[in-house]
């Protein structure tokens, strides 16, 4: 039973050679016919192989071969025996190529990675030897027994390598006929009807290759369409070779050719890589006229009669050509990519793609070509860099700059420097070049803007104008230390002089003094005579305000306080006006301050600032209304207590003790949540404001930004911020309870003046009585004086089936009424000291503290709702 051998790396690689350069099957040729030749060139290839391994095997078999000093005197007595030979020697004799040899042989030997030395080195020999007797047989025109081995198939001239000649003329013996007969034939075919070769010689096709790499057809070299070039069927599979390295150049050329000359508009970029690119083929057309030079000088040396035409005397070959297109060929290529992987880009997007190759490539030509085509490239994008940096204007026709204006910035926002700051110009981070960073670009940005801003919203354009002309250079691709030193030197400049402006010409500081003292009730002595002028008349209902009223009784309290002193643009500015009246309000909950804000200062003290300003105003008002309230009646009450409440002690006392202990506790909470808004939230807030505004490197974004964390700051830790915790809600329902409760003790205290003047008249007519000789009292009076204890306030408390109640009715439901207020505005209290607890800012915990510093409540922990809610 016999078993096959599994195929070996020698049958694979025989196999692929011969599929590579036998045809599977001729015109007119049957199936079987292609298999028999098939298998008759298989076979011939084996028995090539086999001949050559055995004669190598013999020749070989001696150790002596792998002995370096052997081997290598062998070969130099090989060279003096030669003598100068042919001429391939270099023009040296046998002796000189021997000491040669002996170089070569210590240089080999210093190599420590080779292995073998010996059998390299005899390699190399028999390859010389070979290559020689070679040439020699193509001199004498003899031809390879082994040739007629490939009957009927389509050969090249290059069949025969020199590498294989040899080899065949080992392992065969005389040329059978049969073998004559089918090489006869076989040139019959590739001879025209004169007798001579279809094939294109090397002369002939090196005389059309110069037009091929223009692109152009030509006799030989045709092209088929933009990207296939059409070859001689007759031409050798090593010529085949050459001319598919050559032809790769001419096609790409075509490609980039029509990609050059193409006037599609996709921005001015693109068109810079359009022409980067036609720059590049206008050089390569250079190395095409220099290489057609060169053939021209060498077809006209050529030789009939010499091998090749003795082209390769002349140095000029296919070979060489394809050396020397070689860099062209990389950079075509490149080029080739560059537009590939450009398609659909521009501007930023597009000078990253090729900074990629620049970047990332560890080819140094590709660094070096990418550079160069950057260079030309970037010139429309510098030059845009230039227009915004050094005069604020964007002149971007295609959008390709990395900065975009908003074209509907004028019918979308409002007239001020707001929308002008934030909304005219915006970055586009996608469009951006590699070429420079994000921090960079934003720089950039900034410079722009803040321009266009002094420009149009300052109206400062000659010092703008006054600023190009100064400082303006010329910006290009490459020249880093210039363009770092340029936009670091604008920046400079342009945000100096735009916090100049703010600070000097517009006065943004004294406006931000004058809102804190104004809206944020930082002028106390202002604040209190306003109050207390405006205080009757805001205790009338909401549509019974008229607006002369108030703004005559602000301009009461500004002369009447040291209001008086401040800049007159500020006072200007001051108004009073009334909110959206709403059915049951009055004065006090419609009236407001309002301060006035002109452009260019409304780009930091914005539209949603001075909502927040009034937001603090309103409250802080509520407050301070609270405050003045509670303040009143506790005033009477301490000037009564020693006149009117004594004398009613016995009968009002009591209730009196307790009403003076809630409003103290009232009073303190109003103090201690006065003194801390005012002095822990505001002044705070104000200094970090003017440390952030003071700094060295600060820009009007950080004005902004820190005007913007000034408010945001405020209205968090005043209790007027949104979060899971409603505290403007409790804190409103507690001012509430409050004012509820100074109504509650004022009509106490009616009671009380009236039980006052009861006892008062009462005493008096008991004095004058007496006096008489007559009773002090009598039934009648005791009558009257029942009569007489009827409510004196029935607006307050509830009437009963429409009769009117007496004293002590009245007193009683009064007195719960109290106790009722009193007992809500403990519980109410104590859950808003159990949020300030739980709260992580420091200060408004230790605001809880404070209003709780004898520990006199009992802070409530809120219980968690099954939604994550929390409930009191």
């Amino acid at each position: 039973m016999s078993t096959t051998a599994p195929p070996t790396r020698l049958d694979f690689a025989l196999s692929s050679l011969l599929s590579r350069l036998i045809p599977d099957r001729l015109p007119h040729e049957t199936q079987e016919e292609a298999d028999a030749r098939w298998e008759a060139a298989n076979d011939c290839a084996r028995s090539l192989i086999n001949s050559a391994a055995d004669a190598e095997a013999d020749e070989g078999s001696d150790g002596r071969w792998e002995d370096v000093e052997f081997v290598a005197e062998e070969l130099r007595r090989r060279m003096r025996d030669e003598g100068d030979g042919d001429g391939n020697g270099e023009g040296l004799d046998g002796e000189e190529r021997a000491r040669k040899l002996g170089g070569l042989v210590e240089r080999l030997q210093a190599q420590k990675v080779l292995g073998r030395k010996g059998g390299i080195l005899w390699f190399l020999g028999r390859v010389a030897g070979d290559m020689r007797r070679e040439e020699e047989r193509d001199e004498e025109g003899g031809r390879e027994a082994g040739e007629g081995r490939f009957v009927g198939v389509p050969r090249s001239r290059g069949m025969g390598s020199p590498r294989t000649r040899p080899v065949a003329e080992r392992a065969t013996g005389a040329r059978p006929q049969e073998a004559a007969v089918g090489a006869e034939q076989q040139d019959d075919r590739e001879s025209g009807p004169n007798g001579r070769s279809d094939r294109p010689t090397e002369a002939a096709l090196m005389r059309e290759l110069p037009f091929t790499l223009q692109g152009l057809s030509s006799t030989n070299l045709v092209f088929e369409d933009d990207v296939s070039l059409k070859l001689p069927p007759t031409i050798p599979v090593p010529t085949i070779a050459l001319l598919h390295a050559l032809a790769e150049p001419a096609l790409l050329y075509r490609s980039l050719a029509k990609f050059a000359d193409k006037s599609e508009t996709g921005g001015l970029v693109s068109q810079s890589l359009q022409s980067a690119i036609g720059m590049e083929l206008r050089s390569y057309l250079t190395l095409v006229a220099q290489l057609e030079g060169q053939i021209r000088r060498a077809l006209q040396s050529v030789d009939d009669q010499a091998p090749r035409g003795g082209l390769g005397k002349t140095g000029v070959t296919l070979k060489r050509l394809v050396v020397w297109t070689r860099d062209a060929t990389i950079a075509l290529r490149l080029m080739s990519l560059i537009v590939e992987s450009s398609r659909g880009k521009k501007g930023g997007e597009l000078i990253s793609c090729i900074h990629d190759y620049a970047t990332s490539h560890g080819d140094p030509f590709v660094h070096t070509f990418a550079e160069r085509l950057l260079g030309n490239i970037t010139k429309p994008f510098y030059s845009m860099l230039r227009r915004w940096v050094y005069d604020g204007e964007l002149e971007d026709p295609y959008q390709e700059f990395f900065v975009h204006e908003n074209s509907d910035n004028e019918d979308g926002m409002g007239p001020g420097a707001t929308s002008v700051w934030e909304h005219k110009y915006a970055l586009k981070p996608a469009m951006v070049p590699s070429i420079m960073t994000p921090d960079f670009a934003n720089r950039v940005f900034l410079i722009g803007k803040s321009l266009n801003f002094i420009r149009y919203s300052c109206a400062d354009s000659p010092w703008v104008e006054s600023h190009s002309l100064t400082s303006s250079r010329e910006l290009s691709y490459g020249d880093t230390a210039t363009l770092s030193s340029s936009i670091d030197s604008a920046y400079t400049a342009v945000m100096a002089r735009l916090l100049s402006l703010m600070e000097t010409k517009f006065a943004l500081f004294t406006h931000l003094t004058a809102l804190k003292k104004y809206l944020l009730l930082g002028q106390g002595d202002f604040i209190a005579l306003l109050m207390e002028s405006l205080a009757d008349n805001l205790d009338q209902p909401a549509n019974s305000q008229y607006r002369h009223t108030l703004t005559a009784q602000l301009e009461h309290a500004i002369r009447n306080s040291n209001a008086q002193h401040d800049n007159a643009d500020v006072l200007r500015r001051l108004d009073a006006r009334m909110l959206e009246l709403s059915h049951g309000e009055i004065g006090w909950d419609v009236f407001t301050l309002e301060y006035r804000i002109d452009s260019p200062l409304d780009v930091i003290v914005t539209p949603w600032a001075s909502k927040q300003y009034l937001k603090v105003f309103n409250f802080l008002w509520r407050v301070k209304r609270v405050e003045f309230a509670l303040g009143t009646t506790w005033r009477k009450c301490m000037t009564g207590a020693r006149g009117v409440l004594a004398a009613v002690d016995d009968k009002l006392g009591a209730d009196w003790k307790l009403a003076r202990g809630a409003m103290a506790e009232m009073i303190h909470f109003v103090d201690q949540l006065q003194w801390y808004i005012l002095f822990e939230v505001i002044e705070a807030g104000w200094e970090g404001l003017q440390k952030s505004i003071r700094k060295p490197d600060a820009t009007l974004d950080t004005l902004i930004s820190a005007h913007t964390a000034y408010l945001k700051s405020i209205t968090r830790k005043g209790l007027l911020g949104g979060g899971a915790i409603d505290f403007p809600t409790q804190l409103h329902e507690l001012l509430k309870l409050m004012l509820s409760y100074k109504e509650a003790v004022d009509a106490l205290w009616s009671i009380s003046i009236d039980e006052f003047g009861r006892r008062q008249e009462r005493a008096a007519k008991i004095e004058t009585r007496t006096k008489a000789g007559r009773w002090g009292l009598t039934e009648a009076d005791d009558d009257a004086l029942s009569l007489s204890t009827r409510s004196p306030i029935p607006a307050l408390l509830p009437m009963g089936n429409g009769k009117p109640l007496d004293e002590h009715a009245v007193l009683e439901t009064l007195r719960q009424r109290l106790r009722g207020l009193r007992g809500d505005f403990r519980a109410k209290i104590t859950v808003l000291l159990g949020d300030l607890r739980d709260q992580p800012d420091t200060d408004m915990r230790f605001l809880g503290v404070v209003m709780n510093f004898n520990d006199v409540y009992q802070p409530a922990r809120r219980r968690r709702a099954a939604g994550g809610k929390a409930k009191g």
